[in-house]
């Protein structure tokens, strides 16, 4: 059974975070932390994030995929 999780860019989860009212708290090599005041979240700035890498990166910001495909258009 294929996942419903897409494999996608960094700068497709930074947009929906910064949507979400995520700013970008600071990095540490190729890893940026955002937070929201409540949650934080640390997403790798490499060329795609696996799905198991996204769906942790929802889960942390407590994002559902539905919310995340809806705010990624």
């Amino acid at each position: 059974m294929p996942s419903k999780y897409p494999v996608c860019k960094p700068k497709e989860v930074i947009k929906v975070l910064e949507r979400k009212g995520f700013w970008e708290v600071s990095q540490r090599g190729s890893h940026r932390k955002y937070s929201d005041g409540e949650h934080i979240v640390i997403v790798p700035m490499h060329d795609e994030l696996l799905k198991g890498t996204l769906k942790s990166i929802l889960y942390q910001a407590g994002i559902s995929l539905e919310e995340f495909n809806r705010l990624r258009r």
